[in-house]
């Protein structure tokens, strides 16, 4: 008898899943759209032209000119090539400001690294209140106006109502009784320091203590178990660390000095004679005084020369001894 036999259902085939489409592509910016960022920074680069490179370019040409009084008020002025140059390169009075220049900056920037390194070496190893009570010092001492210091300091030399010859007499000092400190050029000359060196110190100090922040401990470490005591750990860890840093900060202070314009002008107008003016300062005097805008555009433009002059110098040996450690 024939045994019936169940149909076997055909082999299941997987599944295909259907092809993924192609994605779509991008169309390409547009004109429009790729103009965009430069658009949004066109403001910025506007006014920067305008409040920078416009008056340097103005000045450059005043300096090439014959511009006084009447072609500031006429609007022609005549070109008269390098005269004004030749003018002030002749002019003894013009060398001794430079010189004078030179040694203000000098004094300045030295004070200025020399107090700013070693105050943040002092912060690095106060505990968190002292550090955070020298740090909120050095910030408000900085965020303090020019004019504001300037005036300040007025008030502390003053000859009759000034604190400073207050506390020389009190401690036996009778000579110091209403002394003229503006009426003395060397004395004004220190004042003028004084004011400078303070006002510059904390910004410089921050700057270098956020950089010692970043130098590795464990250098520390192992110079201290080589045996070098804290000079030799400075020459040969922290400084060849922070040399960037430092240079940075010294190029920043050389243009500060050599631009510190306001406080002498509030203080002292360059005098008393010529004993606290220098290049800024003259440039000022010679344009306003005379109305020579001509000689006072030219004198600006040899101060801009003299400032990258010493910045290239001092970078140019700082490479060179980078490179002789190499």
């Amino acid at each position: 008898m024939p045994v019936a036999v169940e149909p076997t259902s055909a082999p299941r085939t997987p599944r295909q899943r259907p092809a993924p489409r192609p994605a779509a592509r991008r169309k390409p910016a547009g004109r429009a759209h790729g103009l965009w960022p430069y658009a949004l920074i066109a403001p910025a680069v506007g006014g920067m032209l305008y409040l920078l490179v416009y008056p340097l370019v103005r000045a450059v040409l005043i300096s090439f000119q014959d511009f006084r009084l009447r072609q500031l008020i006429a609007g022609e002025a005549e070109f008269v090539g390098f005269r004004n140059y030749r003018t002030l390169l002749a002019d003894p009075r013009f060398w001794e400001v430079v010189r004078r220049t030179f040694l203000f900056m000098a004094i300045n920037v030295v004070l200025i690294m020399v107090i700013a390194t070693l105050v943040a070496l002092m912060v690095e190893r106060l505990r968190r209140v002292g550090r955070t009570v020298v740090l909120c010092s050095l910030v408000l001492a900085w965020a303090m106006p020019v004019v504001a210091a300037t005036t300040v300091f007025q008030w502390l030399f003053h000859s009759e109502f000034g604190i400073v010859n207050w506390v020389l007499t009190s401690i036996g000092l009778d000579s110091f009784e209403r002394y003229p400190w503006f009426a003395n050029g060397t004395a004004a000359f220190a004042i003028l320091v004084t004011l400078i060196v303070w006002q510059s110190v904390p910004f410089a100090a921050i700057t270098l203590y956020s950089a010692l922040t970043t130098v590795p401990l464990e250098l520390y470490e192992s110079a201290r178990l080589d045996g070098a005591g804290a000079g030799r750990i400075f020459r040969s860890v922290t400084f060849p660390m922070l040399r960037p840093i430092f240079m940075l900060v010294f190029s920043l202070e050389v243009i500060w000095t050599f631009k510190a314009f306001v406080q002498i002008w509030v203080m002292t107008r360059g005098g008393p004679g010529d004993a606290t003016t220098i290049l800024p300062v003259y440039a000022v005097q010679t344009a306003l005084s005379s109305q020579r805008y001509d000689l006072g555009s030219a004198a600006s433009m040899i101060t801009v020369v003299l400032m990258s002059g010493v910045l290239v110098l001092y970078f140019r040996q700082m490479f060179r001894q980078e490179d002789e450690t190499r």
